[in-house]
């Protein structure tokens, strides 16, 4: 099972297996609050999308397809993630404040469509 969880919540036993999926690391986090097993840069969206994107709901649908396709095409940390939500429990963290729109919605859709 797959979790999402902003960087700025508690980190909790239930969570599993803690991801960071950003590329940058979250404002005002320390390692020891963020509490991860792990930090997959690659996974998170490109700047140039980031950037684009910039966290505008009208841009969401075309930001959903532009991410989905550079996932395609970067499957060794995709393939990561698929296998440890395999393995139990894991929580994707991410630091957007909007809890609807941002890339960690988006991974999470495209891991589950693959296990």
């Amino acid at each position: 099972m797959i979790k999402l969880k902003r960087a700025y919540e508690t980190a909790e036993l239930t969570d599993g297996y803690r991801v960071l999926v950003e590329r940058l690391w979250p404002r005002g986090i320390t390692k020891e609050e963020a509490a991860l097993n792990l930090w997959l840069k690659d996974v998170a969206p490109t700047p140039e999308l980031r950037k684009w994107f910039n966290h505008d709901p009208a841009k969401w649908e075309e930001f959903r397809a532009r991410y989905r396709g550079e996932l395609q095409a970067n499957q060794a940390p995709v393939e990561q993630l698929t296998k440890l939500v395999q393995n139990g429990d894991v929580t994707f963290v991410y630091g957007a404040k909007d809890t609807q729109h941002n890339a960690a919605v988006v991974l999470k859709e495209f891991v589950e469509a693959r296990s």
